[in-house]
């Protein structure tokens, strides 16, 4: 039934404020821009930003939108260098990830996570 991902959306207040911080940030590709839309490519997943419905506070920690990177401790040095607004230090995980959680200018949550793939497998593959 379900293939696949095809993009996840968020709301936000200010389009060019948000687009600046994903693209001119974050780094992500974008695809188009309309009036109250812009798509980003990330790794085949579009990421979505829109300004119509309403900006609620989510839920502490909800919705997360999770980036893959291959080096944390020089992403966390990009972030804290452009002033984002980084919730703590870089953590480990039990599964071989290390993972370090931020905000975007709407308050969405956002994470990076840098994977020990050795670690991750040994922690996460089914044991017989």
């Amino acid at each position: 039934m379900i293939k696949r991902i095809w993009d996840i959306t968020l709301t936000v207040k200010d389009l060019k404020k948000a687009v600046d911080f994903y693209g001119g940030i974050l780094g992500l590709q974008k695809k188009y821009e309309f009036k109250d839309y812009a798509g980003f490519d990330c790794g085949g997943v579009e990421l979505g930003l829109k300004t119509w419905g309403e900006l609620e506070k989510p839920r502490k920690g909800e919705p997360l939108v999770n980036f893959l990177v291959d080096n944390l401790d020089d992403a966390y040095r990009i972030l804290k260098g452009k002033a984002v607004k980084i919730i703590g230090e870089p953590k480990e995980t039990t599964w071989g990830g290390r993972i370090l959680l931020f905000e975007d200018p709407d308050g969405n949550m956002l994470q990076l996570t840098e994977i020990d793939w050795e670690k991750y497998f040994e922690a996460c593959a089914p044991k017989r």
